[in-house]
């Protein structure tokens, strides 16, 4: 066997056997398969696909590259959530203790932002003192005395995947779905959970632009981890508006806190309470109509903002932000962004409002840059708001004044005003799985 011939039969469209996978992956990991060979093989799958028993196969194989997580010895309710990637997304901060109130096992691992999207991690690391960096041994025992804990991703989780994923970044073979698909379920196949629910973001805020991507590349996923044995369920949710409000990691975190309190955006909590009921469904094996009742029943007595308060504790945070968002500090700076005429705000490019909170200094542009917690955006409006000139679009935040002219720029290119009402679109388009 060798990668001269597997290039060879990719690029006629053939299928690859399982040794076959095995074999590339083996190279992939041990550095014997050189990156021009590799590079050959990766376009041949972007131009030519793989099937079903294929992407299941790379996955797994690539899953087994590294470090695996074993929560058998955690039980049977293990469940994990995943995102594709968006503008405001913090829905971890409040789906996985609302989870584990109601009696899911959420072991998580989760990763920082790079360019416009948030990392949880990062999010996390804005309540201060808590550790997002823990021993094993102290990982499990918190899981198993509270139902919850999130740390930053291990270095060796899924290395194929890391390898691949360098070169599809510099070769033009990103938008390839099986290679997407296998990327993000290596990791979550690793990560060990039972049973995950996927939130396939699309729009313009998402890296799937439009729900018949995103729809292919749930479908990828959730076959991908029926064939491996877990329980799998997409959401294909709307990302043409960020989720919230805020963008911004301890502006998230005070978001967060605001639905868990009972209050909130309601958009940011419908997502979540669909995320933590199908987390539940999927895992104790009950109807979505009952887990939804149960989840938000859980949310609306404090009993999710009780967990959040213990796993907060446990990780070494300083809980006084759970009954007091000011103990999360704040910028030096704030400027209002005010609505230059009337009208409806008929249109958001979440990318752009990202990228915009970027020049505040809420995100990175390399792995390597560092991010300030009290950088963002609130919105006041969004799309569908009707707005008077001189009323405030947005409140800007950052720990340099002279950083308000880029951003508020790059703002206002993001943002149409109009005068006829926008129909709005849903929140969640579809469901996928079992």
């Amino acid at each position: 066997m060798n990668m001269y011939d597997l290039i060879c039969a990719k690029r006629r469209g053939a299928a690859h056997s399982d040794d076959e996978l095995a074999f590339l992956v083996a190279g992939v990991t041990d550095g014997s398969i050189p990156d021009y060979q590799l590079s050959a093989w990766l376009m041949a799958v972007c131009l030519c696909g793989m099937d079903a028993r294929e992407t299941a196969s790379l996955t797994a194989h690539m899953a087994a590259s590294g470090d695996q997580i074993d929560l058998s010895p955690l039980g049977d309710y293990t469940a994990d959530k995943h995102s594709t990637g968006g503008v405001g997304d913090k829905t971890t901060l409040i789906v996985a203790p609302l989870a584990a109130a109601l009696g899911c096992t959420v072991a998580k691992m989760s990763g920082r932002g790079l360019g416009h999207t948030g990392g949880t991690i990062d999010k996390l690391e804005s309540i201060p003192g808590y550790r997002t960096e823990i021993t094993p041994e102290e990982f499990f025992a918190q899981v198993s005395r509270i139902g919850v804990s999130v740390v930053g991703q291990t270095g060796n989780l899924a290395p194929a995947d890391k390898k691949l994923y360098a070169l599809r970044d510099v070769t033009a073979t990103i938008d390839s779905i099986p290679l997407i698909a296998s990327s993000i379920m290596s990791k979550k196949l690793a990560a060990g959970a039972k049973s995950i629910v996927l939130d396939v973001k699309i729009g313009s805020g998402a890296f799937m632009k439009t729900r018949e991507e995103g729809e292919a590349l749930a479908r990828a996923m959730v076959e991908i981890g029926q064939n491996c044995g877990r329980n799998v369920r997409a959401l294909v949710t709307n990302m043409d508006i960020p989720l919230g409000y805020a963008i911004g990691n301890a502006l998230e975190v005070a978001e967060a806190l605001e639905v868990l309190h009972g209050g909130g955006c309601s958009a940011l909590r419908e997502i979540c309470l669909a995320l933590a009921t199908n987390m539940y469904s999927l895992s104790h094996n009950i109807p979505p109509e009952e887990a939804m009742a149960r989840a938000t029943a859980a949310l609306d007595s404090g009993a999710a903002l009780e967990v959040f308060r213990t796993w907060i504790a446990a990780q070494g945070g300083d809980t006084a932000c759970v009954d007091d968002i000011a103990a999360l500090g704040t910028a030096a700076c704030v400027h209002t962004l005010c609505a230059p005429k009337d009208g409806y705000l008929t249109h958001m490019d979440a990318e752009r409002i990202g990228r915009a909170a970027m020049l505040l200094g809420a995100g990175r542009a390399t792995k390597t840059d560092t991010i300030d917690p009290h950088a963002g955006i609130r919105l006041a409006v969004r799309t569908g708001d009707r707005i008077a000139s001189g009323e405030p679009l947005a409140q800007f935040y950052a720990a340099d004044a002279a950083k308000f002219a880029a951003a508020e720029q790059v703002f206002l290119e993001a943002i149409t005003i109009g005068q006829e009402k926008p129909e709005r679109a849903p929140l969640i388009y579809t469901t996928i799985g079992n």
